[in-house]
């Protein structure tokens, strides 16, 4: 029987299809989708656009992310179409013409999509994901595709964060009960460099790891503690106990008693004991000495409760035995840390319309003038030089920089996925974890002392510069 801590993974099969009720409907948007595409419309305005989608600031005051959440946005964008009980609805909410609900009914993404690849390492600003397609379709998947990429973009950057903080000890994920999109946090949590998760149900559908050990509800059960250790001793070949539901440093000499007995008579093996609160650090060392001593220095200490990547990181830099670290509620909400000032919850990816070609074939640069919020004009490409050296954003029209790697790459044509887009758990979940060892420490820091080196190349500045002041010179009536 594998050990409760941490089973052993299975072969991954492709991803799954998605259940019935997951399939994206033309009501997965918000309101102002369908309003502006009745203007769009009207007025004629039904020419291709691009939009990109990115990030103006990196989450939990670090320096990069980690990009996931793909493969749900172009089953998102692939599946988008308004059936006849959304049309129904959208009748009564909005005075819509019956020509413009006739023309929604035919609407289906027929556009192109090019996107870092889930695992790349990405910076702010940069495009995550360029889309073009004539602009209502471009428009009314906007939502969809924020959300799909910003939930697990979040998590994923969490869950690297918080991997990195571990610095090579086994971190499980432990939040289903608190997640807010459980699915989607166990599958980012993996491609971030998580060793399993607790959600059975997850570990089913992505084939991943499962771990666990005992309750404090299960220990309560028993007369005493001896009784509690007994029974999952005896009905575990390998097991995992928790000592902290009274006191855990009488817990741990129950648990040796208990495991010397269990080894001799039946052969079982205690794999690991957990800490879930109290004095991790001074706990962990008195729990290993110990394990130690009684001649147990293969079974492992595992310490969960409310921890973040600053409380492991602490931890470790302390020097705690803690052999591998449960993560719930900071990893399944993405949450951010009031102690260290650090703000989470959200991504914050944004989608932009760049570029508009009209029926005529002209083309226009798109430009919104707003302060930190203004965007840059223009057909994009983002290269990578060197090892982390800079990376640069500029026309998709520019050559390939010297030494430059580009990060975009084509996952749907004609709102079709194309061949290999989509690639399985497990090669996403390896890309992401050499391109995290990759990163130079200065970057990979729980909170650097200076932002990655990104910068929008000339031809690029002369696009926008010429786009602002055609706005400016423009008429106002």
């Amino acid at each position: 029987m594998a050990p409760p801590l941490l089973h052993s993974a299975l072969e991954e099969p492709p991803e799954p299809a998605a259940d019935a009720d997951d399939v994206p409907s033309g009501l997965l948007t918000d309101l102002y989708h369908p309003d502006a595409a009745y203007v769009a419309w009207r007025a004629g305005r039904t020419g291709v656009a691009t939009f990109d989608l990115y990030a103006r600031r990196a989450p939990f005051g670090g320096a990069y992310m980690l990009v996931a959440g793909l493969q749900s946005a172009l089953r998102y964008a692939r599946a988008f179409r308004y059936d006849e009980g959304a049309l129904r609805y959208l009748a009564q909410v909005r005075d819509y013409s019956p020509e413009f609900l006739h023309y929604l009914s035919r609407v289906r993404f027929t556009g192109d999509v090019i996107a870092m690849p889930e695992g790349t390492v990405a910076f702010p600003h940069e495009p995550l994901v360029r889309v073009t397609a004539p602009f209502v379709e471009a428009l009314l998947i906007e939502s969809g595709l924020l959300q799909a990429v910003n939930t697990a973009t979040l998590i994923a950057t969490k869950a690297a964060r918080i991997t990195t903080a571990a610095a090579g000890r086994r971190v499980a994920e432990f939040s289903y009960r608190r997640a807010h999109a459980p699915f989607v946090v166990a599958r980012s949590s993996y491609i971030g460099g998580c060793a399993s998760t607790s959600f059975v149900a997850a570990a089913e559908r992505y084939r991943l790891p499962a771990s666990g050990t005992i309750p404090h509800a299960l220990v309560q059960l028993f007369d005493n503690e001896r009784e509690a250790f007994m029974a999952v001793a005896e009905t575990y070949n390998r097991y995992t106990v928790l000592l902290d539901t009274y006191d855990a440093r009488q817990a741990i000499h129950t648990v040796i008693d208990v495991a010397r007995e269990a080894q001799e008579r039946l052969g079982h093996t205690l794999a690991g004991v957990r800490l879930d609160s109290g004095d991790l650090a001074a706990d962990s060392r008195y729990v290993r000495q110990a394990l130690d001593a009684a001649g147990m220095p293969e079974t492992r200490v595992l310490a969960s409760g409310d921890m973040d990547e600053f409380s492991i990181a602490a931890l470790v830099q302390d020097g705690a035995p803690i052999d591998a670290y449960g993560v719930g509620t900071a990893l399944g909400i993405g949450a951010g840390s009031l102690e260290h000032g650090v703000e989470g919850g959200a991504l914050g990816g944004v989608y932009k319309a760049v570029w508009y070609v009209d029926a005529d074939g002209i083309e226009h640069p798109l430009v919104k003038v707003a302060g930190d919020k203004s965007t840059w004009p223009g057909v994009k490409e983002v290269y990578r030089l060197g090892t982390y050296d800079e990376d640069v954003i500029q026309l998709a029209a520019e050559p390939r920089p010297e030494n430059g790697r580009r990060l975009l790459r084509p996952v749907m044509h004609g709102g079709k996925p194309l061949p290999g887009s989509l690639p399985p758990l497990s090669e996403v979940r390896e890309l992401a974890q050499q391109n995290l060892q990759a990163l130079p420490p200065a970057w990979r820091a729980l909170r650097p002392e200076r932002p990655y080196p990104v910068r929008w190349s000339d031809p690029l500045r002369g696009v926008r510069e010429r786009a602002i002041a055609a706005r400016d010179s423009a008429p106002t009536a």
